[in-house]
């Protein structure tokens, strides 16, 4: 699990690695071990012991799938006639009950078709990823995380007072959170970003370091705060595009874990510190941990879409999530910059909507309102 400073990538092949992808950063545990209680700076140290554990295990795993079984390439983008057309849904889900212990995925508690488990987790994971599912299948064509109806395999109550959840690269996990720095993790923002992870795997993928890392976490992040917005039926100018909210514990000064409406307000705490996102590349951050700043710089590009959303008005999963979906199909490269997804994004609009099209050059004004030009 990506809880601590090193990578969590492990380079076992020639293929793009699938890193654990959290929602909390490293940076918010390193500081609890230095400003937190006893209690909470024990929990943050074991949380990173637990970490270098995982990313040992992982580097003995070459067999996660990048790519739908038998395909050698991302799929194409899936035009909106072509999901009029289309796709069959195979919406399958199986939520499991972690029962706090390490071992995944646990024991199965409900399983698609059941009725209410009774456990409000285990329920609330279970309608959330219809959420997410729907949003990919009715709006993109996409069946399931994959593309090929792949099983939604999710865990709750993983581990004790786990303060995270995380995508693993074949299902989600969400701990319970310590009640205290965090009340949950099983919030639809959360589980659509975690998902979306997923679906950036299986799209041929981004390696998770630097610039390319930092657009992972932030394809996560806007595809978190459409699946939101779609679910709730909000538009661009109603939505607080904020990014885990409400999962703060009750005592922490902040709203949520990042904001795509002006990053590095998201909470300002004498434990957790100042949210340390920038919103501009003049403020972008140089740094060795976090994967090289993955979870901070990822406020740059999340501004740049929070304002081309803006310019557009309407809903984000119409023209604005379709660029940024297409980017995605299109873009055949793991080590993208900033600059590269700008310039795909730009060609997408170019390529949906026209090239003198008004939507391709308010994307541009976007970008370069955060410091890219395009």
């Amino acid at each position: 699990m990506c809880l601590s400073a090193p990578s969590c990538c492990s380079h076992s092949g020639p293929f793009v690695p699938v890193p654990f992808h959290c929602i909390v950063p490293p940076h918010m545990l390193e500081v609890l071990t230095m400003r937190g209680d006893a209690k909470t700076a024990k929990a943050a140290r074991e949380q990173i012991a637990i970490a270098a554990r995982a990313r040992e295990e992982r580097s003995q795993q070459s067999n996660l799938r990048m790519l739908p079984a038998g395909a050698e390439t991302a799929a194409a983008f899936v035009t909106p006639a072509a999901i009029a057309a289309a796709p069959v849904r195979n919406l399958d889900r199986a939520v499991h009950d972690g029962k706090q212990k390490a071992a995944l995925p646990g024991t199965l508690v409900r399983s698609e078709g059941d009725g209410p488990s009774g456990d409000d987790d285990v329920d609330m994971a279970y309608d959330s990823a219809k959420q997410v599912y729907d949003l990919y299948f009715a709006e993109f064509g996409r069946d399931s995380i994959d593309g090929m109806g792949m099983k939604l395999i999710q865990t709750v109550h993983h581990r004790r007072k786990f303060n995270n959840a995380f995508w693993d690269g074949t299902q989600m996990a969400y701990g319970d959170g310590d009640g205290k720095i965090f009340s949950t993790f099983l919030e639809l923002s959360v589980i659509g970003h975690e998902m979306s992870h997923g679906v950036v795997q299986f799209s041929g993928g981004l390696v998770y370091e630097g610039q390319s890392g930092a657009l992972n976490e932030s394809f996560a992040d806007v595809f978190g705060a459409i699946v939101k917005q779609h679910a709730t039926g909000e538009s661009v100018d109603h939505s607080d595009w904020l990014i885990g909210k409400a999962i703060l514990g009750p005592d922490i000064n902040g709203s949520a874990l990042r904001s795509m409406k002006a990053p590095g307000t998201a909470y300002s705490d004498a434990v957790l510190g100042q949210d340390p996102q920038p919103y501009h590349m003049d403020f972008y951050v140089n740094t060795t941990s976090d994967n090289g700043g993955v979870h901070i710089n990822s406020g740059i590009p999340n501004h740049a879409f929070y304002l081309y959303c803006q310019y557009m008005g309407g809903n984000a999963w119409e023209k604005p999530g379709q660029i940024w979906y297409h980017a995605l199909q299109r873009l055949n490269n793991p080590n993208a910059v900033f600059h590269d997804w700008a310039t795909q994004t730009m060609e997408s609009a170019m390529e949906l909507y026209g090239i003198g099209s008004m939507d391709a050059k308010l994307l541009r004004r976007a970008w370069k309102l955060v410091g890219i030009e395009v």
